[in-house]
């Protein structure tokens, strides 16, 4: 950092006073935040009008992505139940229907259950196995779960309503807390999801395949977990079409229930080390780490970027990625950002 102003320039915004006097005329521009209809209103704006809080986008994206989800898992199904069905006679096990069967083994090999109720029984539906256990995995690990997890993203502002239906509580809170305690309300959604799955499949096995309370348990367990021993399935054409959906769906939300619990876990060790940084007494040597320039003196920036490295939010190689755009963006290299600077700089790059 070439000077403490020049640190402390990274903390706050430096505008041209020209500049500044003409954006009084120049009417605001778009920000990049997206606005929905489904948003809960926010505080009225300068005129009195209340406007509709920005939607959150995803890390991940799940929200631009999820409309492809269907189309990926029916063209995966589509696919394997047409081969599946050209095979259907090189296919040993109990059968009911050659389509239904088909799809029903798509999704059983899909999602790793392997009853064996339906087994290959030639080399080419062997190959055929083997070529949609490995595209279905990576189909419900990369997509199915995205999906998963924007429909949970859907129901946490529900979910936080529930809690609080007793108090006033305003959009602006429900959204902080949203934020504040995202990954405990994810897995309290899929918590109820999955025991409404656990529920609704063992009363189907119970009345439709006939089987006594233990075994259905037995059969759910064993589904879930894709643990699939064989001895208990879906064997009846109704209990099949059930089992299409269920099990896809059971499945899926129980890998995101412990995707949940291992990211709760990370959030709360990273909370523990916030707060040990936070309220450990600053010594001498933090100040020396501090001191990015070794000037003898750490101004607001560089103690912000110790701490922040201290608490394990970034490493020096986002700094240094940061610093590289910086000097970039600093044409005149005083150290310090401006409207001009970077109105230097976008035309240095569109004449190069």
């Amino acid at each position: 950092m070439a000077s403490n102003g020049a640190g402390q320039s990274l903390l706050t915004r430096t505008v041209d006073p020209p500049h500044q006097m003409k954006k009084a005329n120049v009417p605001p521009k778009r920000s990049g935040l997206r606005w929905c209809k489904s948003a809960p209103l926010g505080a009225p704006d300068m005129n009195g009008n209340n406007e509709k809080l920005p939607c959150r986008e995803s890390t991940f994206g799940l929200h631009s992505n999820f409309k492809w989800v269907p189309v990926y898992l029916a063209v995966y199904l589509f696919l394997g139940t047409i081969c599946f069905s050209m095979v259907e006679n090189q296919i040993q096990g109990k059968k009911t229907n050659a389509i239904l069967d088909s799809l029903y083994f798509c999704i059983v090999t899909m999602t790793t259950v392997g009853y064996g109720d339906l087994v290959p029984g030639s080399n080419l539906s062997k190959l055929l196995a083997c070529a949609f256990v490995f595209s279905g995995m990576a189909l419900g690990g990369l997509i199915v779960s995205k999906g998963v997890d924007y429909l949970v993203e859907k129901q946490e502002i529900l979910l936080v309503k529930a809690i609080h239906m007793n108090q006033k509580v305003g959009p602006s809170d429900i959204l902080k807390e949203i934020e504040t305690n995202k990954v405990r309300y994810k897995l309290f959604v899929v918590l109820i999801l999955l025991s409404v799955l656990f529920l609704i499949g063992i009363i189907v096995l119970i009345f439709v395949e006939e089987m006594s309370f233990v075994d259905a348990f037995y059969c759910v367990c064993s589904t879930v977990t894709t643990l699939g021993y064989g001895d208990r399935s879906f064997k009846s054409k109704l209990g099949r079409i059930f089992a299409i959906f269920w099990i896809l769906t059971s499945t899926v939300c129980l890998a995101q229930f412990f995707l949940y619990v291992a990211q709760l876990n990370a959030q709360k060790r990273q909370r523990a080390l916030v707060e040990r940084v936070l309220t450990r007494k600053t010594s001498r040597q933090d100040l020396e780490a501090a001191d990015m320039d070794h000037d003898g003196v750490a101004n607001a920036a560089e103690f912000v970027l110790y701490k922040l490295k201290e608490m394990e939010k970034i490493n020096q190689e986002d700094i240094n990625e940061v610093m590289k755009e910086f000097k970039e963006l600093d044409v005149d290299q005083s150290g310090t950002l401006s409207v001009s600077d970077i109105n230097l700089a976008q035309s240095s790059s569109t004449m190069m």
